[in-house]
């Protein structure tokens, strides 16, 4: 079509009377260049010239004004050259009808041709928008496939988007905790640059908030009468503006936004709009996609550096600083610190990490839970934390973040054994604060670390215990050592003492020898005691011949104290029976000695293979489970894989339970 007629096209009542107007002077001006045309040539030129000017008037007006002027031309040369020729004077009643009728038909002709040739020409633009739109739609699709990085693929979505739908710019906004709109890419025409922003909040009226408010294509052609406008549409030159929504696996994630800085935008923008948004959308889906499993990968692989480091054994000193760093790492953090949590309430830095050298968290140093802070956070829920901003609070620890710049922290707790044994914070400098769950990428390295303090915690305590089990052995040795040479061995020197006296008495035949004998004999009968009862304080005899119901049985009746027993008589594998025993006399020897008592009981039962032993008491309780005598015990149980348990409240009494396994 035309560029006159695209521009400036007439309504059809006026653009039917210009036509009319049009036959009707090309009549005339035709009537007065025949008048006295004679020669053959000259009227050839003159058809020439009108079929030129036909051609032209289709061409840069409209066929509509070219048809009647063609049949007008060719009327008035069958009027007033062809013979029965009409005089060159205004025509009468019935001449004027047949001629206004000529022309009437000749008009309705154009405007048919015209009208033919206008759905002509739109079918034949609508192909050509639409295989422009295709061609679009499959270079982003193209971009999505080759991955290309966010910041390319987004700008040139807006920017294919913008020269398909013709507007004066396109933008791509993220919608952020559904309350602030955050910039992702723009597009715009010379001269129609809107206000520039990273992030804004999502308040006044917008297509944004709409958008998101709907969840469907919203737009927004007059903002004179709207008070409060959003961010995006502050400038002066904005008109017309359509937004459609960013919808990622069902959750809005943003908006697109088309504006115009003269004139509404067409009805149809908003669907137009909307397939580039889908794009846009799949093009997330495979980014996140992609993200999540570069994320993941890497995650994993700094899982396994770490249980690396834990299943060699290295010092826990080396795995929380690896811990620290990784968690940083991961977490896209400026600054990372690992806490111990203390018996007083207090937390102490143990390891820590920056990006940068310029600023490091305190190491080595203890901080009062108050305020606001992770670690008080997690050690009062036990739950993972997270403080959006630091301004305005209070505590040592938000003080310290404070002065480093850090903007927001996110933590999770470190748990041992059922205890909070500490915590892990990352930090940021940045405004934004964490994004939602990235808690979660922490709670795998807490267990690493929960993992390799509990391996510490085992090799420390089974080095204690073994240095406990050897200086019990180092002394009981000593402890023989000296009351045998105490004891049994003074008794068996005056044994030999008194022989060999014996033995010079016979030779001289001294009468007092029968006596010596005597003495000897007694000197021998009490180191025979002796080492009897040398030999109970190691284990008693009763024990091993009559098993653990015998051996408690006679540690029962040396005490004044009532006990009842109910153990069985079967008979158990040497050293759990031994174990029991020393787990019973030393309950009985803190009812005896300590616990004031005036009742015990001593059970014993086996369980799945398990042999159970309790020894209750009704006395003043208090017994302290690191005593010597205890603590023992419990290396003892322990070395054969079992578990003792010692619940002594005071005022109410004392229970000892050990469980011994009886198969290994």
């Amino acid at each position: 079509m035309a560029a006159w007629e695209r521009g400036y096209r007439l309504p059809l009542g006026a653009e039917i009377v210009l036509a009319f107007a049009t036959g009707a002077g090309t009549f005339a001006l035709a009537a007065v260049a025949l008048k006295d045309v004679g020669p053959g040539v000259v009227v050839a030129f003159l058809g020439v010239v009108h079929l030129f000017a036909v051609i032209a008037i289709a061409r840069f007006a409209s066929i509509a004004y070219a048809v009647p002027m063609g049949m007008a031309g060719l009327l008035a040369y069958d009027w007033f050259y062809l013979p029965p020729t009409h005089p060159l004077a205004f025509p009468d009643f019935v001449n004027l009808t047949d001629l206004v009728v000529y022309l009437g038909v000749a008009v309705l002709l154009g405007e048919l041709a015209a009208h033919a040739t206008r759905r002509a020409e739109a079918a034949e633009r609508a192909r050509g928008e639409i295989a422009d739109a295709q061609a679009a739609l499959r270079r982003v699709a193209t971009l999505v496939a080759r991955g290309t990085p966010a910041h390319e693929l987004f700008a040139a979505v807006a920017a294919e988007a913008g020269i398909l739908l013709d507007v004066h710019g396109i933008r791509i906004a993220r919608y952020e905790n559904e309350t602030q709109l955050v910039h992702v890419a723009e597009w715009s025409r010379p001269g129609h640059d809107p206000p520039a922003y990273d992030r804004a909040a999502l308040e006044g009226t917008s297509v944004s908030a709409e958008v998101l408010r709907t969840g469907r294509a919203a737009r927004i052609d007059d903002y004179e009468d709207i008070a409060v406008r959003a961010a995006f549409a502050r400038g002066d030159d904005l008109k017309s503006v359509v937004g459609a929504p960013v919808v990622v696996e069902g959750r809005r994630w943003g908006v697109m936004i088309a504006w115009s800085g003269s004139g509404p935008l067409p009805d149809d923008m908003g669907d137009r709009l909307t397939e580039f948004a889908e794009l846009v959308a799949t093009a997330i889906s495979n980014i996140d996609a992609r993200t999540e499993m570069a994320r993941l990968a890497d995650e994993q692989a700094a899982l396994r550096r770490v249980a690396t480091l834990v299943a060699k054994a290295m010092p826990t000193a080396e795995v929380f600083e690896a811990v620290t760093r990784e968690v940083g790492l991961q977490c896209d953090a400026d600054l990372a610190r690992m806490e111990r949590f203390e018996p007083d309430r207090t937390v102490t830095a143990i390891a820590a990490w920056s990006r940068v050298g310029d600023a490091r968290l305190a190491v080595g140093r203890r901080f009062a839970l108050e305020g606001e802070s992770i670690a008080a956070q997690v050690l009062a829920t036990g739950r993972p934390a997270r403080v959006d901003t630091f301004v305005g609070a209070s505590g040592p620890i938000a003080r310290e973040a404070q002065a480093l710049g850090i903007r927001a922290s996110i933590g999770c707790p470190i748990v041992v054994g059922r205890r909070t044994w500490g915590s892990i914070a990352a930090s940021t400098r940045r405004e934004a604060p964490f994004p939602p769950n990235t808690e979660s990428h922490i709670a795998d390295f807490t267990e690493l670390v929960a993992t390799a303090v509990s391996n510490a915690e085992a090799r420390a305590d089974l080095v204690a215990s073994r240095a406990r089990l050897l200086t019990a052995g180092d002394d009981a040795r000593r402890r023989v050592v000296r009351d045998l040479h105490d004891g049994v061995q003074q008794c068996l020197v005056q044994v030999i003492i008194t022989l060999k006296v014996v033995e010079h008495a016979l030779e001289e035949g001294d009468k007092a020898a029968e006596a010596l004998v005597g003495e000897a004999i007694d000197q021998a009968e009490q180191a025979n005691a002796e080492l009897r009862e040398l030999a109970h304080g190691i284990l008693p005899a009763v024990l091993a011949r009559g098993g653990l119901a015998a051996g408690v049985r006679t540690l029962v009746s040396r005490l004044r104290v009532p006990v009842d027993v109910d153990v069985p008589r079967d008979r158990f594998p040497p050293e759990i029976e031994a174990s029991a025993y020393f787990v019973v006399a030393e309950a009985l020897t803190n009812v005896a000695k300590h616990a004031g008592a005036q009742s015990a009981k001593v059970t014993a039962r086996v369980d799945d293979s398990v042999l159970r032993v309790h020894v209750r008491d009704d006395g003043v309780g208090g017994a302290r489970a690191d005593g010597t005598g205890l603590l023992g015990l419990n290396d003892r149980v322990a070395a054969l894989g079992g578990r003792l348990e010692i619940d002594s409240p005071p005022g109410i009494g004392t229970r000892i339970a050990a469980t011994l396994p009886l198969e290994r």
